[in-house]
């Protein structure tokens, strides 16, 4: 299929559907006479180099997936290496598979599509090997720092503070600046449909990047978000949901727009569908993110408006999925045979699955019971493996013939990848789906007494540790899958010609003084004469100038992204009743802002919520729910979204130091059962005490309450509170000599949590450092 045939939405004049495509009508220009004819080669060795990176990082993404699904099964499998965790490498996992294996496939999607949808060579070449190389090494730093635990605890932000500014710089500077510049310079007036999601990506991704990302910087690789607690969470989710909404979905509805009706040789079904499902996307994703923080310490009012939108999300949603399968309409026939197609059909089938099940499971009385379990990873999963990965394995088996020039190496290959893939995807989605279930069902089970039927939360890991292992049987048939697509990739770049052959390509330049055609009779004076001048008029003469204005369609999706973002975020962080203020609680102690930069390093934010929510089944398990009030000085917010473990939020004074330290040296020591990995090291390992003064001064840089002599006496605070501590811990029988270990500070912390709440109002509570001091003479 030509590209001028894929164009056909964004043809010369208006059109008009018929059946499953669409006819032109030409119109009158000012600008009849064509420009000069321009000759032009596009640029396919940056496509190649995205290409070949998306297929080795997602072996990396995935083969570290699996290696976790395992371990937590076999926790035993970090091998007593700190950097080997499940905390420490769940992100690792997460941004290899996002950033760095969808990621390339979208630069490979865009920089191939635009070309050839605005008849024009990438703005710039210098630019694009910036971006590609540029984009490499963000992910090369990402693998470096988190499995070393430098991490914001940030979920799919976890990025340390200058890699944060490289992405900026990559994205806006590099990528933002090549695409927008070819835009510019193109010789294709009208702008098709799949670069209106491409500009919607761009400009959303660059400002939740920015906005979200905002922190001080309290060393060369720490930092503390300039948000806090129930602001924080706001911004944070309105980046996470929008993350999937902006990276993973748009950027593939255009490769969905470009390359599926390329392999199936049909136009897009519906031109006026494509325009509702952008514009509905792009206004209501935006509003769904507080849908993540039902029955949490945020106000009613916002949860309830992300689950509306959520709901309302659907709609649109599907009408993207119809539009992708429609176009099939006439080449069903060859799905059978084409792998490419299947790929295709099965990726546009998991994203109708995924988000009907997604604002399904935004429901409150839904989410109440799959909040905090496996089942969101289910969903999670099914749609990155099914609509995600299946096609980007749709365009790259497409796009290997026409880059390295030969034929695909093995179609036979293509076929056993996609039913073992497949096969994967189903055996991870119903596993987690029946984990997820059963632990909500678990949790929330009371006896015939009243009393809950498994207060000992070990008892529902045991219960789903079946569904794990049925989890890393799926993840393995998907990665061998990707494996055989690995192998395919190989053997066609082999049988690449010597050189490849550049054909020139030709195209008038755009003029200036374009003129609309003739707008329809105003609506007014022809409703009743012609109800089809109307329906013409607003589905398609106003959009129709918007295609080939780029500067304003790209202010039009900013402003529906702002507006929408500031109706949530501003009320949350103005209205003082939002965070209302409790008396009692006070910022941490310095030992304790160690111990808390430790559990953020280690990432046990991953497997344990600080989050207790009003439903009497987690009151009685966990103590009195959260308030507002009690994050005011958390920066990052550690609420979480999984519960591999229980909820620590209320877990100060209800353990002694001594099992602390002893279930931190070796979980299963103390609890039977457990899955959580050992964390020995923090026994052997010193706290830097030099890094205390610093890192509370930039707490008081983002608001925290420290007095000058505060910071000035931070160091010897926190080394009074760890003598405190290990002398205590000695006391109980435990061990002798931690005062200058990392644990201590770890204890610390983990003390801290929930004891604020209920200190007595006329009065600060004590911490052990003052009580140190106080022995002290001080």
């Amino acid at each position: 299929m030509s590209d001028s045939n894929v164009r056909a939405t964004a043809s010369a004049g208006p059109i008009e559907q018929r059946g499953m495509g669409f006819r032109s009508r030409p119109h009158r220009r000012s600008d009849a006479e064509p420009g000069a004819v321009e000759a032009f080669t596009y640029n396919d060795a940056i496509v190649r180099k995205f290409m070949l990176a998306t297929v080795v990082w997602g072996l990396v993404g995935m083969l570290a997936g699996l290696f976790i699904a395992v371990q937590l099964t076999v926790p035993q499998l970090s091998f007593g290496l700190e950097w080997l965790t499940f905390g420490r490498l769940r992100p690792l996992h997460t941004n290899a598979v996002i950033f760095a294996f969808a990621g390339n496939a979208i630069f490979t999607a865009i920089y191939y599509s635009t070309q050839r949808l605005c008849r024009a060579r990438m703005f710039s070449d210098l630019l694009g090997n910036l971006h590609f190389w540029g984009w490499q090494l963000i992910i090369v730093a990402a693998a470096v720092t988190l499995p070393l635990g430098f991490t914001q605890a940030k979920e799919y932000a976890e990025l340390e503070w200058p890699i944060d500014i490289a992405i900026a710089v990559v994205w806006v500077g590099f990528f933002g600046v090549n695409f927008f510049g070819t835009l510019a310079r193109r010789r294709e007036r009208h702008m098709y449909v799949a670069l209106w999601f491409y500009i919607a990506t761009i400009v959303t991704v660059a400002v939740l990047h920015v906005f979200n990302s905002l922190a001080v910087v309290a060393g060369p690789l720490k930092s503390y978000s300039v948000y806090a607690g129930v602001q924080d969470a706001v911004m944070q989710w309105g980046y996470g949901h929008n993350a999937v909404a902006f990276f993973l979905t748009t950027p593939f509805l255009g490769l969905m727009y470009y390359f599926l009706p390329k392999a199936a040789e049909r136009p897009v079904f519906s031109y006026r569908l494509s325009i509702v499902h952008f514009w509905s996307l792009v206004f209501l994703y935006i509003w769904a993110g507080p849908h993540h923080l039902h029955y949490t310490a945020l106000p009613a009012w916002a949860s309830t408006l992300g689950m509306l939108f959520s709901l309302m999300l659907w709609m649109p949603s599907w009408g993207g999925m119809i539009n992708g399968l429609l176009t099939l309409r006439g080449a069903w026939s060859r799905v059978v045979t084409d792998p490419v197609l299947k790929f295709f059909v099965l990726g546009v089938t998991f994203y109708g699955m995924s988000t009907f099940e997604g604002p399904m499971l935004s429901i409150k009385s839904i989410n109440a019971l799959s909040h905090y379990t496996d089942w969101t990873i289910g969903h999670v999963h099914g749609g990155a493996l099914g609509w995600n990965g299946f096609m980007t394995f749709g365009m790259i088996y497409w796009l290997m013939p026409r880059l390295f020039q030969t034929p695909l190496w093995s179609r036979r290959l293509a076929e056993w990848h996609f039913w073992l893939g497949t096969l994967g995807i189903f055996a991870y989605w119903i596993s987690m789906q029946w984990a997820g279930i059963t632990q909500g069902l678990m949790w929330r089970a009371f006896d015939d007494s009243g009393a809950l039927r498994h207060p000992d939360f070990v008892e529902t890991v045991r219960a789903i540790l079946p569904m794990y292992w049925v989890r890393a049987v799926g993840g393995s048939m998907y990665l061998a899958g990707l494996a055989m697509f690995a192998l395919n990739f190989a053997m066609t770049w082999k049988a690449r010609p010597a050189q490849y052959d550049t054909p020139v390509q030709s195209a008038p330049a755009l003029r200036r003084g374009y003129v609309d055609p003739p707008t329809p009779e105003s609506p007014l004076t022809s409703v009743m004469e012609t109800g089809k001048k109307v329906e013409r008029f607003f589905a398609l003469h106003w959009h129709r100038r918007w295609e080939r204005l780029p500067f304003r369609f790209t202010v039009w999706v900013v402003v529906a992204v702002v507006v929408a973002s500031l109706f949530e975020i501003v009320p949350t962080f103005l209205i003082r009743s939002n965070v209302p203020t409790i008396a009692t609680v006070r910022p941490y102690t310095p030992l304790e802002v160690v111990g808390r930069d430790l559990y953020v390093a280690e990432g046990c934010y991953n497997c344990h919520s600080q989050m207790i929510r009003p439903i009497r089944a987690e009151t009685v398990r966990y103590g009195e729910y959260s308030k507002p009030g009690e994050f005011v000085y958390d920066h990052p917010f550690q609420w979480g979204s999984r519960r591999i473990g229980p909820d620590l939020q209320r877990v100060g004074g209800k353990y002694s130091h001594d099992w602390h330290v002893r279930h931190l040296e070796d979980p299963r020591q103390m609890v039977a059962g457990s899955i959580m990995p050992a964390y020995a090291h923090l026994l052997e390992k010193e706290i830097a005490f030099r890094t205390v003064q610093p890192h509370v001064r930039a707490l008081a840089m983002v608001g925290t309450p420290y007095s000058r002599e505060d910071i000035d006496g931070a160091e010897e605070a926190a080394r009074v509170q760890a003598r405190a501590i290990a002398a205590e811990l000695e006391n109980q029988g435990g061990y002798a000599g931690l005062e200058t270990k990392q644990v201590v500070a770890l204890v610390a912390y983990l003390q801290r949590l929930g004891m604020d709440l209920h200190a007595a109002p006329e009065e600060e509570p004590e911490t052990p450092a003052a009580a140190a001091m106080k022995e002290d003479g001080r």
